[in-house]
């Protein structure tokens, strides 16, 4: 089992950069119910919505509940396993692979700073083009403004390194309109940062 997975399963969670930064992960959260920063992104998925990088399922199994169409996509097994617990359904699976309604979905959630994910926000933003429907959105969280854009291979405890992201609330401008999309608002709640990207 990977660190990350023990982290899913509730133990201490810590991600390291390549300039030798650890920083504990907030893996608690990842398995409570959703809290009042989640309910801004929640609150705003009126139709079929894809969860990438889903982890233990909190938002995808609230979305279920509320009969919310709602996929969870994850690389961890554990993740996907501890999210059909929840009763939601979820992909093990690469997002970047292809997925179940593509060109159909009505939200994109990359929540938990999952815009970070390989390492490259505009290949995965174009990605999200194609899961997009018409006038589609994506539901994202955001580190504060004041840190930009910064990219850095990590690991969680002792496993392999991978590529990583971060984008500040200040550099959302431009990379929304670097990959078609634009603003429609940001948010600030429980000391997280939020934004809605609509496509242009």
């Amino acid at each position: 089992m990977t660190a990350f997975d023990t982290g899913l399963l509730g133990g201490p969670c810590w991600l390291e950069s390549g300039t030798g930064e650890r920083v504990r992960l907030p893996a608690e959260r990842w398995s409570e119910r959703p809290g009042a920063g989640d309910e801004l992104l929640l609150g705003r998925c009126t139709g079929p919505t894809v969860d990438l990088g889903c982890g233990p399922g909190r938002l995808t199994a609230a979305l279920t509940a509320r009969g919310i169409t709602a996929l969870g996509v994850d690389h961890s097994a554990v993740a996907v396993g501890l999210t059909r617990a929840r009763g939601a359904v979820a992909l093990h699976r690469d997002l970047f692979r292809p997925l179940p309604g593509e060109g159909r979905w009505r939200h994109v959630l990359l929540a938990d700073g999952n815009i970070g994910i390989g390492g490259d926000p505009v290949a995965l933003l174009d990605r999200v083009h194609r899961l997009l429907g018409h006038d589609g959105t994506v539901l994202l969280e955001l580190d504060p403004p004041g840190r930009g854009l910064r990219r850095s291979d990590v690991r969680i405890g002792t496993g392999s390194w991978f590529p990583w992201a971060w984008v500040g609330a200040d550099a959302l401008g431009e990379l929304a309109s670097r990959t078609g999309f634009r603003t429609e608002w940001t948010a600030i709640s429980d000391h997280r940062w939020f934004a809605e990207l609509r496509r242009r």
